[in-house]
């Protein structure tokens, strides 16, 4: 989406920014482990296959991806932007007759990142973001039934079961947001803040030369 294309998001643990052509090198390296491979469901790419889905990511108007950063790396602006990152999140519009209906990915590809709450405050993030700015009610998330981590991580959100698919091995996860859900996630990441990320990363490169 274009929507996001100018946008960071920061939290307490982790920044969310816009996948660009900077972060497919990386990216593309994270996806040739078999492990990532099987738990995103996906198939390896060559690295113009992965630029060029980089660009689809940020012209399909039913996508929204951000890459996940490490805050703490991040705010040493000696460190560059591409050794920040620690995985992504990513929301599909999947029902084209209903906007408000979305399905949501999350990667935390590095595994040294991973059982330190990363995963639950960027769903948190990103559900706000779904729900202010995209206008999303709905939240769904198709797990692979191996995936016991997420499962579990989910269903500490308040994700119920809808459905489990003995043949693809998955169970589909779901959240309808009612008017105290909202009120409760909002206030629970009040926290988090908007930035512009272009201005944000001149301010870091100022940062760098002072």
């Amino acid at each position: 989406m274009r929507i996001n294309e100018n946008t960071l998001l920061e939290g307490e643990k982790v920044v969310l920014v816009p996948y660009n052509a900077d972060h497919v090198p990386r990216y593309h390296e994270w996806m040739k482990s078999p492990e990532l491979q099987q738990l995103t469901a996906s198939e390896p790419l060559t690295l113009q296959q992965e630029y060029d889905m980089q660009r689809s990511w940020r012209e399909d108007s039913d996508k929204c991806t951000f890459i996940i950063l490490d805050k703490q790396q991040w705010a040493d602006p000696k460190v560059q932007e591409e050794q920040c990152m620690v995985g992504d999140v990513n929301i599909f519009l999947t029902d084209p007759s209903d906007p408000s209906l979305a399905e949501m990915e999350i990667m935390i590809a590095e595994p040294s990142y991973r059982g330190k709450g990363l995963g639950k405050e960027v769903m948190g993030m990103m559900m706000c973001y779904g729900l202010t700015k995209l206008g999303i009610e709905k939240f769904e998330a198709k797990i692979g039934l191996d995936n016991q981590v997420s499962i579990a991580m989910f269903k500490k959100l308040n994700f119920q079961e809808l459905s489990l698919c003995k043949v693809f091995k998955e169970v589909t996860l779901g959240m309808t947001v009612d008017d105290s859900i909202q009120k409760r996630l909002l206030s629970d990441m009040a926290y988090m803040k908007e930035r512009d990320y272009k201005k944000t990363c001149s301010n870091r490169q100022e940062g760098l030369s002072q």
